[in-house]
């Protein structure tokens, strides 16, 4: 029976579909397989979808439409799909040798016609390495389910599939997954405690785009509109730039994705965005720091050459407009370490008071690393008339203690931890009226959120002058302190009573116990 997960996505299919598209794989390496299968199914994707509107043409030829005109597609948002590059032309030659040949071809054909998929397709299904049968047999398993018609575009369904093979894809290239894939939990942490409803959102190291694809869902879901947001994504790994590329073309979304190097080749030197999101490689010591240090975005103090972490999160600052938001994701180290003098960098972004909130993750939650990671979170001007003027104060929230194992190796936030975590967010820096109601946001649910309180244990809202007491430490388990012990009803006079009872029971039994033992050992000789 199908389980759904706490997505509310029907795993039952999506895993079928892997199991039998793996089995294809044979010796096939993962990172090489994934750009095989990921690549047809775009093209059943946007065949499908080009096939439901050549139908809908064909019944309008009275009124003038021509089903072969490629501007008839354009129009609505729809990949023009060239005779060549047809599902059914591909699954009629799926048991043909030259099958590899006849894929490159379609996507070479769709290259051309569509000029925004140019660079992006893969066309390697000809090369002498990938055994034609079994290239013939995923042609066939992908052939039999429906993705790009207008009901299973209106369920997600392929998009529902590329994310489960990304993920698994990830799980199965180990570390390596890493550079690609974010775990959707966390992505959805992000996007839920970011909330960008609208404006410019910004990725600069975006694998394969998961942080656009949870935002876009974020406003569809809170009554927004595709083009409430605008996309800017940049990635270094050129096989990865095209999975952004096709993951987003698949959901329609539109965004300017770039390819390269963000710190050497900024693609977008002046932009300004109101929310960056972001999941940068983790202590990455091939940056070439050495290269940028009169870089401008240094602004508070040249990141080490050894760790690009606090470049990446002064590029975040650099990017983000006046009233602007960034969440991303660090490792551990970064709340802490002093050395190199990222500590110094750390105290002079603190000092400037754009930490807004520091969450600590539990473990488990990559595949890529079992490393602890965290979240920072920083506002450019916390006075921005959404919220409520949190000059001179930083949320901590220490989530150690949430997520569930769904395997041996690997954890996940469920819907109910990240609503937990996103809601305190959310209370905390709420803005208010006069009756302590909540002032509702553009787009946002009615939701009456109750009053921010500290949690011990999980969350303190702390002032800068207590981080400056713990020497600019952003762990959040320094400021929660510990959670309360549950409080029994039992009466202090009758718990004394029955623990001192206990007591004696356990004293008389170890001096029973030591007279046996003595007794033994006399017994062999050795009680004197």
């Amino acid at each position: 029976m199908a389980k759904q997960n706490n997505y509310g996505a029907n795993l039952g299919f999506e895993r079928e579909l892997w199991q039998a598209a793996d089995a294809l794989r044979s010796n096939m390496d993962a990172a090489e397989y994934k750009h095989v299968v990921l690549g047809l199914i775009f093209l059943k994707y946007i065949s499908d979808a080009f096939e439901d509107q050549h139908a809908r043409l064909e019944t309008q030829r009275s009124e003038g439409a021509d089903p072969e005109d490629p501007d008839e597609y354009r129009a609505v948002n729809i990949f023009w799909v060239p005779q060549e590059a047809r599902w059914a032309r591909l699954q009629a030659n799926a048991r043909q040798t030259d099958i590899g040949k006849i894929v490159d071809e379609a996507m070479l054909a769709i290259e051309r016609d569509n000029p925004s998929l140019k660079g992006v397709l893969p066309k390697e299904y000809a090369k002498p390495g990938l055994d034609k049968r079994r290239l013939g047999e995923l042609i066939d398993l992908i052939g039999n389910i429906g993705l790009g018609d207008r009901e299973n575009r209106s369920k997600d369904i392929l998009g529902r599939v590329y994310e489960y093979f990304l993920a698994q894809f990830a799980s199965a290239e180990g570390k390596k997954g890493g550079q690609f894939y974010t775990p959707r939990c966390v992505v959805r942490l992000l996007v839920e405690m970011l909330a960008p409803y609208q404006g410019r959102v910004y990725d600069p190291c975006c694998g394969s785009g998961g942080m656009f694809v949870q935002s876009d869902k974020f406003v569809e879901a809170h009554g927004g509109r595709i083009g409430d947001i605008s996309i800017y994504g940049q990635e270094s790994n050129y096989t990865t730039w095209r999975l952004a590329k096709m993951n987003l073309a698949i959901r329609g979304i539109d965004g300017k994705i770039e390819h390269g190097d963000s710190f050497h080749n900024d693609r977008f030197p002046d932009l300004k965005a109101d929310y960056v999101l972001a999941n940068p490689p983790f202590n990455d010591s091939d940056w070439h720091g050495d290269l940028l240090k009169e870089d401008k975005r240094w602004k508070y103090g040249v990141p080490p050459a050894s760790n690009a972490n606090f470049a990446w999160v002064q590029h975040f600052i650099h990017h983000l407009a006046p009233t602007g938001l960034a969440g991303f994701v660090l490792a551990n180290g970064s709340m802490s370490s002093n050395q190199s003098g990222v500590g110094e960098i750390r105290k002079n972004i603190i000092e400037a008071d754009l930490v807004d909130c520091m969450v600590a993750l539990p473990g488990q939650l990559f595949y890529s690393t079992q490393i602890p990671v965290c979240l920072w979170f920083i506002a450019r001007d916390k006075r921005n008339g959404r919220f409520r003027d949190r000059r001179g104060h930083v949320l901590f929230i220490d989530a150690r203690k949430l997520g569930t194992m769904i395997d041996r190796v690997h954890r996940e936030l469920t819907d109910e931890d990240i609503q937990k975590i996103a809601g305190t967010y959310h209370a905390w820096r709420a803005k208010r009226d006069a009756a302590g109601a909540c002032v509702p946001q553009p787009l946002a649910e009615e939701r009456e959120l109750p009053p921010y309180e500290d949690i011990p244990g999980f969350c303190k809202s702390a002032t800068i002058d207590e981080i400056r007491q713990q020497n600019y430490i952003l762990t959040p388990g320094r400021y929660v302190g510990a959670a309360k012990t549950e409080e029994d009803d039992e009466p202090f006079e009758e718990k004394m009573a029955r623990l001192t009872a206990e007591l004696r029971k356990q004293m008389e039994e170890a001096e029973r116990l030591d007279k046996a033992i003595w007794a033994n050992l006399e017994e062999i000789g050795y009680g004197g």
